[in-house]
């Protein structure tokens, strides 16, 4: 299996390194069963991130045509030069990229897993690419997500079949966790929580068992 984690100008670094190390250290466990490859969508180049002077550098470009996992990140801060700091801002300056399209073909690609941490929900979004899906954000922007016509669930891990999200940027970890269980099962999962010293947080929320009625907090029939 294959996993190309996307990067543009203004990526935020957590968001593409927690599941970076998290899908390596998977493959690792599993005998060489996962590669991870940090991509483009202009190919083999240094990426500026949004957190200072730090850059990673992209050694593909996207392809959407490989099957496996994909995994776009949010953004961070400002890039060198730009007045514009907001996270939105540099999302919209990736739109003005080749990336929309490569995204697209992502999407609608059979076989292809595509998850994202933090604001890269945003950025499908604003893609217009993933209306009427299920899907999480930083908390920030659970408004903006719904706001763009998609069901915006509030949870650590949200998993939609072919489309999984992470919330905050810590979830990078419990994103790269979650994945790993459901491609390559748990005792790989578990190997890879044990070596990171990372115990995953909340509950995957997945479309299935019984709905949820609302409850009342312990103790509010008792307040006057």
């Amino acid at each position: 299996m294959f996993a190309q984690i996307v990067l543009f100008d203004g990526f935020d670094p957590l968001d593409v390194v927690a599941p970076y190390e998290v899908l390596s250290a998977g493959g690792n466990a599993a005998g060489g069963a996962l590669e991870v490859e940090l991509v483009s969508a202009e190919g083999a180049r240094e990426v500026p991130s949004g957190v200072g002077a730090l850059s990673l550098r992209a050694t593909a470009r996207l392809d959407p045509g490989r099957g496996g996992l994909l995994v776009v990140p949010g953004a961070a801060g400002r890039l060198e030069g730009d007045g514009d700091d907001t996270v939105v801002a540099v999302l919209r300056r990736a739109l003005g990229t080749e990336l929309p399209v490569l995204l697209r073909e992502a999407v609608d690609r059979s076989g292809l897993v595509v998850s994202t941490v933090c604001g890269g929900s945003l950025l499908l979004a604003m893609a217009g690419l993933i209306q009427g899906r299920r899907a999480t954000t930083h908390h920030l922007g659970l408004d903006e997500l719904a706001a763009a016509g998609v069901t915006a669930i509030k949870a650590r891990v949200v998993d939609d079949g072919d489309l999984v999200t992470g919330a905050g940027v810590t979830s990078g970890l419990d994103l790269g966790l979650h994945l790993l269980e459901r491609e390559l099962g748990p005792r790989v999962a578990l190997a890879v929580e044990e070596l990171f010293a990372h115990e995953r947080r909340g509950t995957a929320w997945r479309d299935a068992g019984a709905a949820a009625v609302p409850l009342a907090a312990e103790g509010a029939g008792a307040v006057a």
